[in-house]
């Protein structure tokens, strides 16, 4: 069983994030990196700016096959101290069973106080074995830090933020990436590389292969446009309008769960509390109606603009544009004058 102590302060507030950030000087902290083709993930970069609230030195540990490329690049971030490459075939591809061991052993190693790392599905599956192999609660999706043990995270699909303190000597905790500004490099310095203590591998669990889905368009995740439809698509094909615009505009696609259920697009598209997390320059909403659980994925979104014949829809009341129209309609017509 889990022994954490906390202590919780719950402030209801309804589509609306709150960040607080304080700087403390006693932590010292692990920042988990993931990687991908040789290059950092950006969800890490976000992590590294959160780590930096919690004062103190942060060490990056880089796993893989062959981190050393990585590593280079990691150790040109301001406010990383030292950087600590694991390699081996085990660290290839992400397997929480490999990972999970590293992390204790390199903790118990050095003593870390914070074990940080994004809040993708690379952090989400590693972090809560870790925090379980040392009898830990983890802190997941935070959005702000106001001192070494008390973190800001939404609950309730963001219709409350919750203020967390835990008691635990050893804090593991992911990072909500669109609440932190991306870590920048620094060409000026360059930290430490060092080999990370060694670990057991398990070989209980074996990597098949994955499948990935190649677009031209730009990665859901970080594009600073997104356009995504809903059930009022009625069904796959007409998600082609969405496409030809998205197009015109440089953006990426994205879906409501709705949409996906239906199966009218694949589920890598969508938006919401079990999808994809976006905060885009632009977020068009087209067809959505606006349930809270599409809204916790992208109301942090810089500007809304909801397209819906409904005059009544939820996503009227966070849009800061609204067209009430047939999207059958409104659609083609964009698309025509971009």
């Amino acid at each position: 069983m889990l022994a954490t102590t906390a202590r919780i302060a719950i402030q209801a507030r309804p589509f609306i994030s709150q960040r607080f950030y304080a700087t403390g000087a006693g932590a010292s902290t692990l920042l988990l990196v993931e990687h991908k083709d040789g290059l950092i993930g950006g969800a890490t970069l976000n992590a590294l700016s959160a780590a930096s609230k919690l004062g103190g030195s942060i060490t990056a540990l880089v796993a893989g096959d062959a981190p050393e490329a990585v590593a280079k690049q990691v150790a040109k971030y301001d406010g990383v101290s030292k950087v600590l490459t694991a390699t081996g075939a085990a660290y290839a591809n992400g397997l929480p069973e490999s990972f999970a061991p590293l992390l204790v052993e390199i903790q118990k190693a050095n003593g870390y106080t914070h074990l940080v790392t994004g809040h993708t599905a690379f952090g989400k599956n590693i972090f809560p074995r870790a925090a379980a192999l040392l009898d830990v609660a983890p802190i997941s999706d935070i959005t702000g830090v106001s001192s070494e043990d008390t973190f800001v995270r939404p609950i309730y699909a963001g219709n409350a933020i919750a203020t967390v303190q835990s008691k635990d000597a050893i804090k593991f905790i992911t990072v909500r990436g669109t609440a932190f500004a991306a870590a920048e490099a620094n060409n000026a310095t360059e930290a430490t590389v060092e080999a990370a203590p060694t670990a057991e591998t398990s070989d209980a669990t074996q990597w098949l292969g994955e499948s990935i889905q190649k677009s031209d368009r730009p990665d859901l995740g970080s594009a600073s446009r997104v356009i995504s439809g809903g059930r009022g698509m009625k069904n796959g094909e007409n998600f082609q309008l969405l496409y030809a615009l998205a197009d015109k505009m440089g953006a990426a696609v994205g879906a409501s769960r709705a949409a996906v259920d239906a199966g009218f697009v694949d589920n890598s598209l969508q938006v919401g509390q079990t999808g994809k997390i976006v905060a885009p320059e632009l977020y068009i909403a087209v067809g959505i109606s606006g349930a809270i659980q599409h809204l916790a994925g992208m109301k942090d979104s810089k500007t809304i603009v909801a397209i819906n014949k409904d005059a009544d829809a939820p996503i009227f009341q966070v849009a800061d544009y609204g067209l009430v129209e047939d999207l059958f309609k409104a659609v083609p017509e964009m698309t025509e004058k971009l």
